[in-house]
């Protein structure tokens, strides 16, 4: 078996055990056993078992990192909060590890995701200065409001985003029907809080906001390359030997 074959086995057997096991009862031996390998071949690619759900978390947040570019590349209309934000609801909700991690779902992650704040304080920053960076080229082209600063529209992008990736979990019960329902709900929040297109043009965007976006995202999309890059060098340094 190829190293990287093995090590995919690996990450596979350890999420789905993380997910239906929650993080205090997995260990290293049923991980390998799941996976089909020694328990030392486990620990030929990560050295702790904390490195090894980290991995699975930082791959999960990759995949997303992933599609988002491939839509700022695709559509330039994506560089704005409410289309980013819309379709990184669906992402969310498309990946069990990223709801546990969003929800910060205890009986799932436990204390990792204490120990992934910890180690992947580097990745966290660069993800906040990405963002913040990301609001500034939208501002300088006129496709958010700038009647407040800027770390103010940050936080209150965040501050939404949560809201709503926590009411998954909180207000299950109330929520709306469909998940594209909860996602377009999210998106013309965001849209009104931030943004300077009228709500009602949102489905076909003026020519003047689609010209501005696609300026802004040459200088966006290298942002989140950089980002995806670093996110790429964190899972090497955290989970390889």
């Amino acid at each position: 078996m190829e190293r990287a074959e093995r090590g995919e086995r690996i990450l596979e057997a350890a999420g789905e055990l993380l997910l239906a096991w929650g993080y205090a009862r997995v260990t290293i031996e049923e991980i390998a056993r799941r996976a089909k390998v020694g328990k030392g071949t486990v620990y030929l690619h990560w050295r702790t078992k904390d490195a090894l759900l980290l991995a699975v978390m930082l791959k999960a947040q990759a995949r997303s990192q992933q599609r988002h570019v491939a839509r700022l590349r695709a559509d330039p209309l994506e560089v704005l909060p409410s289309r980013m934000m819309r379709e990184r609801f669906q992402d969310f909700l498309d990946e069990p590890v990223l709801r546990a991690l969003y929800t910060d779902d205890s009986d799932i992650l436990g204390r990792l995701n204490d120990h992934a704040k910890r180690e992947c304080a580097e990745l966290i920053a660069e993800a906040d200065r990405t963002l913040r960076r990301h609001l500034e080229v939208l501002r300088a082209h006129g496709l958010v409001r700038t009647d407040m600063e800027v770390r103010h529209q940050q936080y209150a992008l965040l501050a939404i985003a949560t809201g709503f990736f926590t009411a998954e979990t909180l207000l299950d019960e109330r929520a709306p029907d469909t998940p594209e329902t909860r996602a377009e709900i999210l998106a013309r929040t965001i849209r009104n809080t931030l943004e300077t297109t009228p709500d009602h043009a949102h489905h076909a965007a003026p020519a003047a906001t689609t010209a501005s976006a696609t300026v802004a995202a040459t200088k966006i999309i290298p942002l989140y390359e950089q980002l995806a890059d670093l996110s790429a060098r964190e899972i090497n340094r955290q989970v390889r030997r």
